[in-house]
């Protein structure tokens, strides 16, 4: 049935019950209602109108937003606007305009063979498929992997000039050839290919792939061209704006600097903000991972106080221990540590360490950090009380995308890697020590 006439339409009114039933509703809504297989009397059976009406209803809030609905070969950009009204809610549609969707990307051209593992991301590289026989011949919970990021399947491995084909497939949207990979159950070595997938609009939708067993005596995989600066450049402009944005509007509603919000809503918007301050560190972590793996990477260094950079870390840090419950036990004031180094790159090292080791702390617990000198080198230690770190995971988790579980709320395994980098550009090092059930000991070298 199509909705002729409709982009003439003003406005269109339609009422709802508590529990979502349309109670009355203009024809133009109607007539996009039954097309969507509703009735009177029934639920609201376009979803984009529905979930904006069960917002509006669970919240107690005004919701105003712009959805597009599907309506047969077109879709139709609508703007509706969802006030609470007694044991109910009252809907007003506008805009009504018709839009013809672009055509979807070309499928993939990748062929499974027999042996192959099929798998799909969608755009956050999250897993939506793996193929679950050809999974389990390789002893994996095909399902357990959905949902989960690609690296808690596969290890991603660097070319032989420190790049990954799979940020270079996503970030000039080509698709990916010979990705070197290990599986993470088993440590069997992969060979990943994959395809992007884009969407009705042209954007980047996820990848689409193949992964294989790589033979002993398969020939060397040629080097994909390096991360180049320009994509780093690129995220930078395209993202950190308005990520920006997005943080400012949430944290403003999470304080309800404008007025009282519902307490759902508050934390929903602190959810918000801190999703982007996650996405903003992995901005940040990509482009320091090009700069890194250049190889004519150096840092000028110069005298600076290590336990005045460790005192000041561990005050950047002071709020998010506190919302723990965690403490954090910094050098005295009048201590100095002399030493060789750059200052904002030691105190982006000693802020990611402390900063996990209040990530991994139990409530009440008290991260301990410590400067001394030892010889020819300041050693700055931050030593916490949590789980620990197993004995052969100790130089894993100092490899690029490693993580001991990537199941836990975290980090993107970037940060450590990073860190030690920087640290023996320096001049210095980055060493852990840990016993299973009794915390970690990362220590900071740096020429004293």
């Amino acid at each position: 049935m199509r909705l002729d006439g409709l982009p003439d339409v003003p406005v269109s009114h339609a009422t709802l019950d508590c529990d979502g039933r349309l109670i009355a509703a203009d024809p133009a809504l109607m007539a996009l209602n039954d097309q969507a297989g509703g009735a009177l009397g029934d639920r609201l059976a376009v979803p984009q109108l529905a979930t904006a009406a069960r917002l509006a209803s669970r919240l107690g809030i005004l919701v105003s937003r712009s959805v597009r609905v599907a309506d047969q070969d077109a879709d139709l950009d609508l703007w509706v606007r969802v006030q609470p009204e007694g044991k109910g809610v009252r809907m007003a549609v506008s805009g009504w305009r018709e839009v013809r969707p672009q055509p979807l990307a070309a499928r993939s051209t990748i062929v499974l063979d027999d042996e192959d593992m099929g798998w799909e991301t969608d755009a956050g590289l999250r897993l939506t498929f793996v193929s679950i026989d050809a999974a389990r011949r390789f002893g994996v919970d095909a399902l357990s992997m959905l949902g989960q990021p690609v690296t808690a399947l596969f290890t991603l491995d660097a070319a032989g000039d420190g790049a990954l084909p799979i940020l270079e497939a996503v970030a000039r949207r080509k698709p990916m050839r010979e990705q070197r990979a290990r599986l993470r159950h088993g440590d069997v070595r992969m060979v990943l290919t994959a395809d992007v997938k884009q969407d009705a609009a042209g954007e980047f939708a996820g990848l689409t792939g193949a992964a294989r067993a790589a033979e002993a005596e398969a020939e060397p995989v040629a080097a994909a061209p390096a991360v180049s600066a320009s994509f780093t450049q690129g995220l930078d402009k395209a993202l950190r704006s308005p990520l920006a944005k997005i943080i400012a509007h949430a944290d403003t509603i999470h304080a309800e600097a404008e007025g009282p919000v519902q307490r759902d809503y508050v934390d929903y918007a602190s959810d918000i903000a801190n999703a982007g301050r996650h996405l903003l560190g992995l901005v940040d972590d990509l482009v320091d991972l090009q700069a890194v793996e250049r190889s004519d990477f150096s840092l000028q260094t110069e005298p600076i106080d290590l336990a005045d950079v460790a005192r000041r870390a561990s005050g950047l840090l002071s709020v998010r221990a506190g919302n723990a419950g965690v403490a954090i036990a910094r050098p005295l004031p009048d201590l100095r540590v002399p030493a060789a180094g750059d200052f904002g790159r030691a105190l982006q090292i000693m802020v990611n360490l402390i900063g996990n080791a209040v990530r991994y702390s139990p409530e009440g617990g008290v991260v301990s950090v410590t400067v001394t000198r030892n010889g020819s080198m300041a050693e700055a230690v931050v030593a916490d009380q949590g789980k620990g770190i197993a004995p052969q995971d100790q130089e894993r988790i100092f490899e690029k995308f490693e993580r001991v579980d990537p199941s836990e709320v975290g980090g993107n395994g970037l940060g450590l890697y990073i860190a030690r980098r920087l640290a023996r550009a320096m001049g210095g090092n980055l060493t852990v020590e840990s016993t299973p059930g009794d915390g970690a000991r990362f220590t900071l070298t740096l020429p004293a």
